[in-house]
Order: structure tokens, then C-alpha cells, then sequence
């Protein structure tokens, strides 16, 4: 998948944050830290570095949604996470962002923080960011 197909999938799935342009994927994937992951149409971008894995971004196209892309790419996001030495996990999600909350939420990711009013919408409106973490593995 390239940067400019990514950008588009992203810009289908978000407004809120705002989505990511071609260069903003093309700089990303350039660090040795990031890894792609992809699914019938479907991305996730990770960074795993020093122990720790974030979740950049996860993308389903609308129509491939509820299908269970989105759990096999958490999935493969653990074990690639995992693979590269990371032993706990971390992503930010809109507030706003039930189906993903939930989505999260069933994958044992627990909230360890907020960020308030840190996206803002479309319409001007601020919209807090949570924090979710998740242990990869116990020791």
C-alpha cells in the first residue's frame, strides 16, 4: 500500500483528527521503527522502540467494516509489536470514536490517560483525545 493509497483510505475513515496526507505516511513509513500492517483493504501503522509499541493509526474502508479486519490487525499489530521487543502498548482515540473505543475496549486496552480538547473537529469543536494502554506480554 503506498503513501498516497493510505491518504486516501485515511481520509475516508477520518475527520476528526483531521487525516493524514501522503507525505505525512511517506515520512512515517520511512523510520526503521514503523511497520505497516495490512488486511483486505484495511491498514494499521505501528512504531515499536525501547520496550514500547504505539498504535499510529487503524483504518478500515467503510463497507469492510464489522468483518473482523480490524481485531486480525490488532492481532498482528501485538505480535509484530511483540516480535520487535515491545512489552506494553499505547494509542490515542478520539472520544467521540465510540466504535473504535469499543473495538479497543474488547481487545483488553484500558484507559491510562486523557488529553483534553486536543483534536478539534471540522466544525471548529474541541474533542478530547484518551490514552489507552495495553501489556503484550506478562512477565
Amino acid at each position: 500500500m503506498t503513501p498516497g493509497a493510505l491518504a486516501e483510505l485515511h481520509a475516508q475513515c477520518f475527520d476528526t483528527p483531521p487525516p493524514w496526507s501522503a507525505e505525512s505516511f511517506a515520512d512515517l513509513l520511512s523510520d526503521p521503527h514503523v511497520f505497516l500492517l495490512k488486511d483486505r483493504g484495511a491498514a494499521l501503522v505501528g512504531r515499536a522502540a525501547a520496550g514500547e509499541a504505539e498504535l499510529l493509526t487503524l483504518a478500515v474502508p467503510p463497507e469492510a467494516r464489522r468483518h473482523g479486519i480490524a481485531s486480525a490487525l490488532l492481532d498482528n499489530f501485538q505480535a509484530e509489536a511483540t516480535r520487535r521487543g515491545a512489552v506494553t502498548a499505547f494509542l490515542e482515540v478520539s472520544a467521540e470514536n465510540a466504535a473504535a473505543r469499543a473495538l479497543y475496549a474488547a481487545a483488553g486496552w484500558h484507559e491510562v490517560g486523557r488529553r483534553p480538547r486536543y483534536y478539534r473537529t471540522p466544525g471548529g469543536l474541541s474533542v478530547d483525545a484518551l490514552v489507552l494502554s495495553k501489556a503484550l506480554c506478562s512477565s
